[in-house]
Formats: structure tokens, C-alpha cells, sequence
């Protein structure tokens, strides 16, 4: 098993975040909050532009690659003593081979490196298989967190953290 995981750099990596947000968002999120805001998130979050934008922004993007194919993305953000991950995602198939364990370290790691004394996260309140992901790799739950993100739809989420 071969878990390599890299920044983007370059449109062409860009171009596969987007394509896999596609993918991953539509399946596992549709379900979840509907695919109005789901199709408003990927157009307003996850187009090309908006990932551009991001990055230009000081968030760090990255590709996890399983034997050689790009499998999942994860987005993070290091302010005041803190990373904060934005986004973690892995194509449905891929779950469960240890993809989201490597690269949680590799985020764990990092935000050492940073000298970042904690990790936290955001998850949709009804997003109960990865709250409870979240929970077994140590982060607890320190309750709900709305936000508008606009044309009438709100991301009702946890906000969880964990100690380093």
C-alpha cells in the first residue's frame, strides 16, 4: 500500500481537486444538505476559480495519491497556534485503506512543524460516519456552529478540535 501525499501546485492539479470535489461532493453530500446547496458549494467553493482564490489566500491544498491515482484532497489553514482543516475528502471506494488515518498524520505532522498546538475541523451535524472518525483519532466536539454561506443555505456543522 503506497500513500503519497502532495501539494497542489499548477493547474493540473487544480483541475483534479475540482474533479474530485465533483465526484465526492455530489455522492456524499447529496444525501446530507441536498443537492441545490450541494451543486451552490461546489460552484461557489470548489470551482476552479474559487480553489485559485484560496490558495492565492494562504490555504494549502492537497492531493492523496493511492498506487500512483489521486484519490482525495484535503484543504488546511494555519492561524494563531492552530491548523484548521477545511477540507478532507476521499472517494467512497478508497475509504477504509487507511487514506484519512496517513493523511491526518501527515496534517498532525505539519501543524507541528508549524509549531500549531492544536487541530480543528468542522463537520456537518448529520455527517455521523466521519464524526465518529473525528472522535476516534482524539478531537472532541465543542458543539454547533452555524454559518450563512448565502443564497438562503447554512452549514450546520460541529466545531471539533483536538489537542497535539
Amino acid at each position: 500500500m503506497k500513500i503519497i501525499v502532495r501539494e497542489v501546485k499548477g493547474k493540473g492539479d487544480v483541475k483534479q481537486v475540482k474533479e474530485l470535489a465533483d465526484e465526492i461532493w455530489t455522492q456524499h453530500y447529496t444525501p446530507i444538505i441536498g443537492s441545490d446547496q450541494v451543486r451552490y458549494m461546489l460552484e461557489n467553493f470548489q470551482s476552479f476559480e474559487a480553489i485559485v482564490k484560496q490558495i492565492s489566500e494562504g490555504m494549502n491544498y492537497f492531493l492523496m495519491d493511492f498506487q500512483g491515482e489521486p484519490v482525495g484532497y484535503m484543504a488546511s489553514k494555519t492561524d494563531d497556534g492552530e491548523l484548521f482543516l477545511s477540507k478532507i475528502y476521499v472517494l467512497s471506494e478508497m475509504r477504509g485503506k487507511g487514506i484519512g488515518g496517513y493523511a491526518m498524520n501527515f496534517l498532525a505532522t505539519m501543524a507541528r512543524e508549524k509549531g500549531c498546538r492544536y487541530l480543528t475541523l468542522t463537520v456537518n451535524k448529520n455527517n455521523t460516519d466521519s464524526i465518529r472518525a473525528y472522535q476516534k483519532l482524539g478531537f472532541v466536539n465543542l458543539g454547533p456552529l452555524e454559518t450563512d454561506i448565502g443564497n438562503g443555505f447554512i452549514m450546520d456543522d460541529y466545531l471539533m478540535k483536538k489537542k497535539l
